[in-house]
């Protein structure tokens, strides 16, 4: 018998299993953001993804 024969059986359950659990799932809504209503947590936030960013754009200009 070829190796496909045994394999068959093992791998019908691999359709049937989720990716993602259920309650990780999002329900693709984005969410809104107020620069007016931000805290300082929020802005602090967006300063390091800033600052993330321009390394990420840096790396990527230097390897070219």
């Amino acid at each position: 018998m070829g190796r496909a024969h045994s394999q068959k059986t093992r791998d019908k359950n691999k359709s049937k299993l989720p990716q993602v659990p259920k309650n990780l799932k999002s329900d693709g809504l984005d969410v809104e953001y107020s620069q007016e209503l931000a805290d300082q947590d929020d802005l602090e936030a967006q300063a390091r993804s800033n600052a993330a960013a321009k390394r990420a754009n840096s790396r990527m200009k230097q390897s070219k």
